[in-house]
């Protein structure tokens, strides 16, 4: 069992920066698929960000440019910088774990982003 938990979220200008994390309760990065979604009101849930145990990354069009998923393997937290953000950003941003082995996947309870003037 793996819990994992996101901070970081809460109200920021257009144009602005937040940083989330999202601490794991033990090693798990290189054994996983690390993610952050998220899901606006009205909307299904999407990926906004992976990396690979490898360090592969992927992101979303929506933020290539703007976002940078990061691992600490050390504090066994994992980082998104949200830069350079925009209204349509606002939603709940969930922290995700999938095992390589398992498939099975682990979920936090969220953080909220909203970006508004």
């Amino acid at each position: 069992q793996v819990q994992l938990v996101e901070s970081g979220g809460g109200l920021v200008q257009p144009g602005g920066s937040l940083r989330l994390s999202c601490a794991a309760s033990r090693s798990i990065f290189s054994s996983s698929v690390m993610g952050w979604y998220r899901q606006a009101p009205g909307k299904q849930r999407e990926s906004v960000a992976t990396i690979s145990g490898d360090g592969t990354t992927y992101y979303a069009d929506s933020v290539k440019g703007r976002f940078t998923i990061s691992t600490d393997n050390a504090q066994n937290t994992m980082y998104l910088q949200m830069n350079s953000l925009k209204p349509e950003d606002t939603a709940v941003y969930y922290c995700n774990a999938r095992r390589y082995l398992t498939g099975i996947g682990y979920w936090g309870q969220g953080t909220q982003v909203t970006v508004s003037s």
